[in-house]
């Protein structure tokens, strides 16, 4: 490689690097709270992933001589009943209650995904069917249908994932099909089909990447919604079981008891459910703002 194509290179990096700042530089004069948001989720996403290294206690080892230890240097959130160290137990925490979330997100949305393109792409008996079901589904709250799931298949945590999930298809689903219904009438569908590809390889290849951007917006909201469905699945005893730390068991475990003789096992917990729900919130409306020309001003 010659010195010029070397320094080409170079200042098209420098230059890749210049917009990418600029564009965050952007977000954040034109969506404060959308940055917020990101901060928020950034700093909960840095406490799940470092847990063991952001305290010297485990969460699942007990020691009677702290039991309900007020907030102090030695436990900066305190301690709860068995003497469990409540902010080794909210860090260690966050991994389990962002992982159910997520995953619950991703495979609501990866089943959505797929029943929408093909509903909206094949029509007929089957988009007739698979609307209907989708029906009966939302006629069901988001957290009524996600009790029952997890009543049915027993707290464990695949199966809470998968009680969160199964209420999710139907709006991945609805906001799939609407994008095929338009796009499968767009000339480049047509100029495919009059060279003789194969429906699904349009409906794969073709289709579904034009489908993808527009779910960006429900996924993050999505995103809240399903911590919240977890922490009340686990505060009801039907999510993910003892001994893994969550912070809606933490509730369960302290909030009809201890309240008013050891406030701090309710407060922390609480926080840290309301924060990154807000953060989720916040993030999702910038997203949907920046992505949506309608929103712009």
């Amino acid at each position: 490689m010659s010195t010029l194509d070397f320094n080409a290179e170079l200042a098209a990096a420098g230059a890749n690097v210049k917009n990418r700042w600029g564009a965050l530089r952007f977000f954040v004069r034109r969506y404060p709270l959308g940055a917020a948001g990101a901060v928020i989720m950034g700093i909960f996403l840095f406490a799940a992933a470092f847990a063991p290294w952001l305290t010297v206690y485990d969460p699942l080892s007990t020691n009677a001589a702290a039991s309900l230890a007020r907030p102090g240097t030695a436990h900066w959130l305190g301690c709860d009943f068995m003497g469990r160290d409540v902010w080794a137990r909210i860090m260690y925490g966050a991994r389990i209650s962002l992982m159910v979330s997520l995953g619950a997100m991703l495979l609501g949305s990866g089943i959505g995904v797929v029943v929408g393109l093909l509903s909206g792409y094949l029509l007929g008996w089957f988009d007739l069917i698979t609307q209907r079901i989708l029906e009966m589904m939302q006629a069901l709250p988001l957290l009524v249908l996600a009790i029952i799931m997890a009543a049915a298949l027993g707290p464990s945590l695949h199966n809470t994932i998968v009680a969160i999930a199964i209420p999710l298809v139907p709006y991945v689903a609805r906001v799939i099909r609407s994008n095929t219904l338009t796009l499968r009438e767009q000339p480049f569908v047509e100029a495919a089909k009059a060279i003789g590809m194969p429906e699904m390889r349009i409906a794969i290849r073709h289709v579904l990447p034009n489908t993808l951007s527009p779910l960006i917006v429900p996924a993050t909201a999505q995103l809240g919604s399903a911590i919240l469905v977890e922490a009340t699945l686990s505060f009801l005893g039907l999510g993910v079981p003892e001994p893994h730390p969550s912070w809606g068991r933490m509730l369960s475990e302290s909030a009809a008891e201890y309240v008013r003789t050891a406030p701090w096992l309710v407060i922390f917990p609480g926080l840290a459910i309301s924060f990154v729900v807000f953060g989720t919130n916040l993030l999702g409306d910038a997203l949907r703002d920046l992505l949506d020309p309608r929103q712009r001003s």
